[in-house]
């Protein structure tokens, strides 16, 4: 596949053909190696080149190379390769993130990282900090749009409780949001920006060419490039909308295999729950009954058994609605044995100690499951027929 004559332009690959896209004196790209060019040159080599004046860079969880894992980053430190500073916004809010933009002395934060399209997944959160940031320092902010690999067309889940805000979920969207970066940008902008920091700031979208709602990633000719260290394939995308919750759960999630998010389960789980699953003939998906060894995260070095996610039609298939389905089984066959799990390190974490009600956005999930109830029926309270349901017409910039 060529790459270079992708149907899909991105904001990055408009923005190195027309640098006029990007003005600015001093320009910040909060980027990482996701952050590249249809021809799978780095955003930052590529604006450099066409003489965008980038002088400094900013790399979210993962780092700018995505060489650490979930809850990680990389330090502070001169990018070797362009020789600019480098800075680390992993964790930073607030003040901290304030004197951090403030102590680059950009006029510009330009924005090009890859979503998946799920509240949790923590780039589109290291956006809305900067955004409120770049609004009370008086910083322009634009982003490079990119796709919205799982397509636009489907919005699903609960909107975030505010009272359950964390950095997998900063304001009131849902858990599958159907936006691209750019949209979702516009519409926190407007909303949760201008109420945290007083004003909107000042926002620009470097636009998508050649992409509508019904394409996924590999319908727009652009390489999939790992968006995060346990995100290989865009099946792990398609799912982790809904099995994403199930690292607030006792169950590996699959990370430490080489099908995160699609491999799930524990040491108590046998083939019951695959018969069960598939008995419940979900749209769109069929379990496969597996057996896996982790070799680092929850059970590392212990096989234990559970199921493989396969999607069979994505149009039809719900991945929050799976996963409530998947969760009640649990429940059901193992009553003894299933579980959340706890903040084990002693911090407050917003008051809250069990990850899954910041995952889900609220306790409502937890307090089903454990009162004996079928929380199936909350896919149905939580649906949308897409992201107009929930952000509004004017936030969208495709058809």
């Amino acid at each position: 596949m060529n790459h270079s004559t992708a149907a899909t332009r991105t904001g990055a690959d408009r923005a190195r053909a027309d640098p006029s896209l990007v003005k600015g004196d001093r320009v910040g790209l909060v980027t990482n190696y996701t952050g590249v060019t249809a021809d799978l040159d780095t955003t930052a080599r590529a604006l450099l080149a066409a003489g965008v004046p980038i002088a400094a860079l900013f790399g979210p969880e993962h780092g700018l190379r995505g060489t650490t894992q979930a809850g990680e980053s990389e330090p502070d430190e001169r990018d070797a390769d362009s020789g600019l500073p480098l800075y680390d916004t992993y964790r930073l809010n607030g003040p901290a993130l304030d004197s951090l933009l403030e102590r680059s002395n950009v006029d510009v934060l330009l924005y090009d990282l890859q979503d998946i399209g799920s509240r949790f997944y923590t780039y589109i959160w290291t956006m809305y900090d900067l955004l409120v940031s770049a609004a009370r320092v008086g910083v322009r902010f634009v982003v490079l749009d990119r796709p919205n690999p799982i397509g636009g067309l489907a919005a699903e889940g609960p909107l975030l409780d505010p009272a359950f805000a964390s950095f997998v979920g900063r304001a009131a969207i849902p858990l599958r949001h159907g936006l691209t970066v750019g949209e979702l940008a516009r519409f926190l902008n407007a909303t949760a920006v201008a109420a945290e920091a007083g004003r909107a700031c000042e926002l620009d979208v470097v636009e998508l060419t050649g992409w509508n709602r019904g394409m996924y990633a590999d319908d727009t000719g652009l390489a999939w490039v790992m968006p995060s260290v346990n995100m290989p394939t865009l099946d792990s995308a398609l799912v982790y909308p809904g099995t994403g919750l199930f690292e607030g759960t006792n169950l590996s999630e699959g990370r430490g295999t080489t099908r995160p998010f699609e491999l799930i389960g524990a040491p108590y789980v046998d083939g019951r729950w695959a018969r069960d699953l598939n008995a419940r003939h979900l749209p769109g998906v069929r379990f496969r009954d597996a057996s896996f060894a982790p070799t680092f995260h929850k059970h590392a070095g212990a096989t234990v058994r559970g199921v493989q996610v396969h999607v069979t039609d994505r149009a039809a298939f719900a991945p929050v609605a799976c996963a409530l389905a998947m969760l009640h089984s649990l429940r059901t066959l193992y009553p003894g044995d299933f579980g959340w799990r706890a903040y084990d390190d002693g911090a407050e974490h917003a008051g809250h100690r069990h990850p899954i009600d910041l995952l889900w956005g609220g306790d409502e999930l937890r307090r089903t499951l454990d009162d004996g109830a079928d929380p199936t029926a909350l896919a149905e309270s939580t649906r949308m027929d897409g992201p107009r349901d929930w952000a509004g017409a004017g936030v969208l910039l495709y058809t």
